[in-house]
């Protein structure tokens, strides 16, 4: 298998991160979408990383997809429980994160056009998104070990990338001053050597 995407995509890390935890071995081969010379689309037609390319040829997107076959491919540490309240509850909250990750890097690409084209009422729009988005990451995370309880899954991998993202990008955003419980968990996943493995080059 072969996994193509950039270094400082969140999305591209949250499989990163399952694949480590798992201990599946997969080439990474850097691609950036936005060049002109990509072949991203040569695999997935929206354009985007990352994007899993199997060994029969196959090309799986988007990292909701991938991470949920990888695992299924081998038992070790899995991520994602198979009673049914469970999982969606997990799936909830990859899809919250993910959520954080859109607006954030919407806000990311808006801000690469000139300032003249820029929109600042849609800028702030995402921007609320965020701030909506860790009010009910810390509020659902409470006083748990795990965004699920007892348990790591991958509702903290993908939460995890999520904030780590926003420390990437976005440095005036205080969710760590703001949310001590979200910065006590986030400080708990980099320890973790899937985490350390993972970090993105400085911004």
């Amino acid at each position: 298998m072969k996994l193509l995407g950039s270094l400082t995509s969140p999305y591209v890390r949250k499989v990163r991160v399952v694949m480590a935890e798992k201990r599946i071995d997969c080439e990474l081969e850097i691609a950036n979408p936005w060049e002109k010379s990509t072949h991203v689309p040569d695999h997935n037609p929206l354009g985007k990383v990352p994007v899993l390319l199997m060994d029969d040829g196959t090309a799986l997107f988007d990292s909701r997809v991938i991470v949920e076959y990888l695992d299924t491919i081998t038992p070790v540490a899995r991520l994602i429980p198979e009673p049914n309240r469970q999982r969606i509850v997990v799936k909830r909250w990859e899809a919250l994160a993910d959520g954080i990750c859109d607006a954030a890097a919407t806000i990311f690409l808006e801000r690469k056009r000139s300032e003249s084209q820029q929109s600042a009422s849609w800028i702030d729009r995402q921007y609320k998104k965020i701030g909506t988005g860790l009010r009910c990451a810390a509020r659902d995370l409470g006083e748990k070990n795990f965004c699920c309880g007892e348990n790591y899954n991958l509702a903290d991998v993908a939460i995890g990338c999520a904030l780590f993202y926003l420390d990437l990008r976005f440095r005036d955003i205080t969710w760590r001053d703001d949310y001590p419980n979200l910065n006590r968990h986030a400080d708990k996943l980099a320890k973790r050597p899937s985490f350390k493995d993972t970090v993105a080059p400085p911004a």
